[in-house]
């Protein structure tokens, strides 16, 4: 049996028989930093198999049932691991709310869009190579209370008589020691425990909405993988903090920019409380393909289906766009230098008027960015 996306539970490809999946909210709990509470299970008790990727290293846990050849990020050839490994049992996951059929229409769709690439790219989708895979990640919160000092700048108009004699306006900014306090409750900052999945690619996926999560079941990994963290949780903890403290400057500048002009030299002191943490699995598509000799990433967001990747642009098409903005702006010219012209047919171009050209577009999509389900 493998897991439905349209029902949440398992069910039979043969018979279509649901089992539904037993959801106990009492056991997605957060742990406290004092204690590193995660739990794990022995490798002879796994239900699955630990597979480790002969090109870029990844581990990934995948059900017993998968026929999955394929690193999801790189593209090369999986084997079994050395040894089994012992499991660490995530706390939550978050179930895919987009499934294997609708994913791949999201991806022919996202090439199409691509009309820089060359057209033999749009042959290369393999639905076999589109794989599902629980990525990991910690998610923090933490109550804080914080301090912070600032300079507020107030502008005024001073006129002034030049050596000309002619009147000159200035505008002047005068500066004010100024402070406050900020209260406020960070809850689920979400740091990738992957080193394996391009970051910048991660990033552009979108947000996940956390509140979806539910409390782990080995069955939500049927027919999909899950990679084993590799980002310890030390060093997420301080990318969560820094992510606070640039959230904390971002809102004491809001409230100095509520009553001056301009803000500057913003020092935020921040008291830490309460602070938890969780190991969770979120879903994304993930495939990898070769376009002369050079690899290429895609990625789908496993819960609002949003696609972001690399193509290869293609040498002949951007060729025949330069040729086209040369030749207009040659006609341009020509009509506009010609004695034919007269002064009054001249187009007019206001002054200051800035005019992009640009070779790049995104693909439309059919539905709102970030769009989650709820």
């Amino acid at each position: 049996m493998e897991f439905d996306v349209a029902t949440q539970s398992l069910k039979c490809p043969n018979c279509d028989k649901v089992v539904p999946i037993v959801r106990d909210r009492s056991c997605l709990v957060e742990h406290s930093l004092t204690q590193h509470a995660m739990k794990t299970i022995r490798a002879s008790e796994k239900t699955t198999h630990t597979m480790e990727c002969r090109g870029c290293g990844a581990r990934i846990e995948v059900d017993g049932t998968s026929r999955a050849a394929e690193c999801p990020f790189c593209g090369s050839d999986y084997v079994l691991a050395d040894r089994e490994a012992d499991a660490v049992i995530p706390d939550g996951v978050l179930p895919f709310q987009v499934d294997k059929n609708r994913v791949g229409e999201l991806f022919r769709q996202w090439l199409k869009g691509r009309w820089l690439a060359p057209g033999e790219l749009k042959h290369l989708y393999q639905k076999d190579r589109l794989q599902g895979i629980y990525v990991p990640y910690w998610t923090f919160d933490a109550k804080v209370n914080a301090r912070y000092t600032a300079l507020g700048g107030r502008h005024r108009t001073v006129t002034r008589k030049g050596a000309d004699g002619k009147t000159e306006h200035q505008i002047v900014t005068d500066w004010y020691p100024t402070s406050g306090n900020l209260r406020h409750f960070f809850d689920d900052i979400l740091v990738p425990a992957s080193e394996k999945i391009d970051a910048r690619l991660l990033r552009r996926t979108g947000y996940y909405g956390t509140q979806q999560i539910v409390s782990y079941a080995p069955e939500y990994l049927s027919g999909y993988g899950a990679e084993c963290y590799t980002v310890d949780l030390n060093v997420a903890h301080s990318e969560a903090v820094g992510t606070m403290e640039r959230e904390l400057e971002s809102m004491a500048r809001s409230e100095v920019l509520s009553k001056y002009d301009e803000a500057a030299d913003i020092c935020v002191r921040a008291d830490y409380q309460e602070e938890t943490y969780k190991h969770v699995l979120l879903p994304m598509y993930s495939t990898a393909y070769t376009y002369k000799g050079k690899q290429y990433r895609v990625l789908i967001n496993g819960q609002s289906g949003r696609v972001e990747g690399d193509y290869p642009k293609s040498p002949v098409r951007i060729g025949m766009i330069v040729f086209a903005v040369l030749l207009i702006l040659a006609l341009v010219y020509w009509y506009g230098s010609g004695p034919h012209m007269r002064a009054d047919t001249l187009p007019v171009w206001e002054e200051g008027q800035l005019y992009d050209y640009e070779i790049e577009e995104e693909a439309a999509w059919a539905y709102s960015e970030d769009n989650l389900p709820t």
